[in-house]
């Protein structure tokens, strides 16, 4: 083979490591491209060995019937705060929803002070809890209770590991609402400047955890963590190489799970790629309340029926 041809073909190999990886980070990285073949076995082993991780909350027989028909699906993305000596809390629980038929994609984000009926429990709590009661388990369980939906998927990131997954990327670049400097999470006095701003890895953390400056606060920030999720996104699917395919792998089996094989992520970027073209984002709202002195978000029932139609429509 020729020199040039080895320099396309290794092209051709980074783009679709690229589109596998993101994939894999978000569930969302489904732009197109030519699938390299000869790369599958690598991005199998990692998946199937480091990243997979079944539940039985979920039935993956009717998840994979769904995708062999090239059905809507519903995904539990769950950003996940996990530190040394703690159980973890899920930091951002949002419902993706995929309809390859109508290239459509939804995101639908719960906030995390959500108070509801914890599943296995038996008692309400902040929606967030359940995670560190029962793990991804428990938080599959309350947000299908919750919602009165299915889930067929679900991807778990370590917040975290999120900084290191925007440098491997290579940065990103969002659209910032407000102007404001860090004194918060990383206390290094970042400004983050109203209008389109460069973010790297550290960066990006401050930019996700800042909620006390913001006059929408939870909101606000819930936005935040939405436009770091589609800035990776986009920056997977117009970046021609990545050149260090090795320390992204790394990122990916310290800092991500989910119950979806291989085989399914091959599915996802042949038949529901396209989603990515058409996507609307909700964030379900309610009234602040104090119950012994503790801050809950209470959604009126009128907001979850309202929420489980959107999900159902898309999903018929």
């Amino acid at each position: 083979m020729s020199s040039r041809k080895e320099r396309k073909q290794h092209k051709k190999k980074s783009w679709t490591w690229l589109k596998v990886l993101g994939l894999t980070i978000v569930f969302l990285a489904l732009a197109g491209g030519v699938y390299a073949y000869s790369i599958w076995s690598d991005a199998k082993d990692t998946v199937n060995k480091e990243i997979h991780k079944s539940v039985d909350s979920i039935e993956t027989s009717v998840t994979k019937k769904k995708m062999k028909e090239q059905k809507p699906i519903n995904v539990l993305l769950l950003g996940v705060d996990e530190r040394k000596n703690d159980s973890g809390r899920s930091d951002a629980l949002m419902v993706m929803s995929l309809d390859p038929k109508e290239d459509k994609m939804q995101l639908i984000s719960i906030p995390r002070d959500t108070r509801t009926q914890i599943v296995g429990k038996g008692f309400e709590d902040k929606i967030n809890h359940a995670y560190a009661f029962g793990g991804t388990e428990m938080s599959i369980n309350t947000v299908e209770n919750f919602l009165d939906i299915d889930l067929d998927y679900y991807v778990k990131l370590n917040m975290e590991g999120l900084s290191e997954m925007v440098d491997a990327v290579g940065g990103i670049t969002v659209h910032n609402n407000i102007d404001w400097y860090d004194e918060g999470y990383y206390k290094k006095g970042y400004h983050y400047a109203k209008g389109d701003i460069q973010l790297n890895g550290e960066k990006t953390m401050g930019y996700v955890r800042m909620r006390h400056l913001d006059p929408r606060g939870d909101f606000g920030r819930n936005e935040r963590q939405r436009q770091v999720i589609q800035a990776i996104i986009d920056k997977g699917a117009n970046v021609g190489s990545v050149s260090k395919i090795g320390s992204v792998l790394d990122v990916l089996g310290s800092n991500v799970k989910t119950n979806m094989e291989f085989s399914d992520m091959k599915n996802l970027f042949f038949n529901y790629r396209s989603t990515r073209k058409n996507v609307t984002t909700y964030e379900m709202s309610g009234h602040s309340k104090y119950i012994n002195d503790i801050y809950y978000l209470m959604v009126p029932q009128e907001e979850v029926s309202k929420v489980h139609n959107m999900i159902k429509e898309l999903n018929s």
